[in-house]
């Protein structure tokens, strides 16, 4: 069934550094029916006040994406990699065995706001990776997916994520198709969906099963998962100790 996650349906996390919405279930926002889609786990909008940030914590067998909205996002491991992720860049970690890595605001004065993406491998294990470079400013861009594709993040599953651009009056057409389940997410813009208005911070839940068509009518963004899963794909037992409860520490500053 075709599924509309309307942005105030989100849940949220405030507690003075971090204001964060989370399209799926994440920390202590919990819901049965929002646990993820296919390979998608996680989509959180986050917002860090100037030096605010997510103390060192771990993640095993979860490729990672970060999108910088605004600001900058400063980002230190275990692996070795320390880098300033800025409005622009989009940074990719397949956490494989095992990392750990701290993230926060690398400015004293403006705020940060970025995407964080989680999707599940479908191979788990392996050693842990990490990727950072600019998203092209015109076009459509394959974010992530298969090396094989080369796109600008290597995920270790068969999903892919593109960022698409859209002019008044464009349609994005999501088929039945049998093979891939995708997931819209708007970046800005307004389009239209099953008689429903879209905006920025929405979602939109498509099933293999099913088809629709967005029609744009202003310009526009937003990132489109097409995720053609195996049926024997199973979440990795570290995702809830490992990856979800720790990402809530606190400020290091």
């Amino acid at each position: 069934m075709i599924k509309i996650h309307e942005k105030a349906s989100r849940g949220r996390t405030q507690n003075g550094w971090l204001d964060s919405y989370h399209t799926f279930s994440f920390g202590q926002f919990q819901d049965p029916k929002r646990m993820g889609f296919a390979n998608l786990r996680v989509i959180n909008e986050d917002s860090l006040i100037p030096g605010g940030g997510f103390a060192a914590h771990d993640h095993a067998d979860m490729d990672i994406i970060t999108m910088v909205l605004d600001g900058q996002l400063r980002h230190d491991d275990d692996q070795g990699n320390a880098a300033s992720i800025r409005a622009g860049e989009v940074q990719g970690m397949s956490a494989g065995t095992g990392v750990r890595h701290s993230e926060y605001n690398g400015s004293t004065s403006e705020p940060a706001k970025f995407l964080q993406i989680w999707l599940i491998p479908d191979q788990v294990s392996g050693e842990p990776s990490y990727t950072q470079t600019s998203v092209p400013n015109e076009g459509n861009v394959l974010l992530a997916g298969p090396a094989t594709l080369h796109p600008l993040i290597p995920l270790r599953s068969r999903a892919r994520l593109t960022l698409r651009r859209f002019s008044e009056g464009q349609e994005l057409a999501l088929s039945a198709n049998g093979e891939s389940d995708h997931f819209v997410h708007l970046l800005d813009g307004l389009a239209y969906a099953e008689h429903e208005r879209l905006s920025a911070g929405d979602g939109l839940q498509v099933p293999r099963s099913e088809q629709v068509t967005l029609q744009w009518h202003t310009d526009g963004a937003a990132l489109v998962f097409d995720m053609p899963s195996p049926a024997a794909r199973k979440e990795p037992k570290t995702l809830k100790t490992r990856s979800i409860e720790p990402e809530l520490q606190g400020n290091p500053t």
